[in-house]
């Protein structure tokens, strides 16, 4: 369980899930993980918004994902946090004409 689980559970699209699994991970981490912790946590609520055709609150949890991962450039613990901020942004871009069909996230 934990970070891995949860990268695995947003790998397969299962976003409530991953979020439920990077939320514990979260609450018992110490302070200098939690930025990055939570700012993956946003980016499966995004989807997730998303995927249920709520464009405005994908957004808006994409926004918070991308200032909490900010400081966690290039990589941290294994997670490629440029590519995921990548593609953070895309889907960004791609909400903001009214598209909430995101693409799949990658993670190497």
């Amino acid at each position: 369980m934990g970070l891995e689980a949860g990268l695995d559970l947003m790998r397969a699209g299962r976003w409530f899930d991953a979020h439920e699994e990077l939320e514990r991970e979260w609450r018992d981490a110490p302070a200098a993980e939690r930025d990055f912790l939570q700012g993956l946590v946003h980016v499966t609520v995004g989807w997730h918004h998303a995927s249920s055709g709520n464009a405005r609150g994908a957004a808006g949890q994409l926004a918070k994902a991308a200032r909490r991962l900010e400081g966690s450039r290039p990589a941290h613990r294994g997670v490629d946090v440029e590519h995921v901020l990548g593609q953070v942004e895309a889907a960004r871009a791609r909400l903001e004409v009214g598209l909430t069909d995101l693409l799949p996230v990658r993670l190497p």
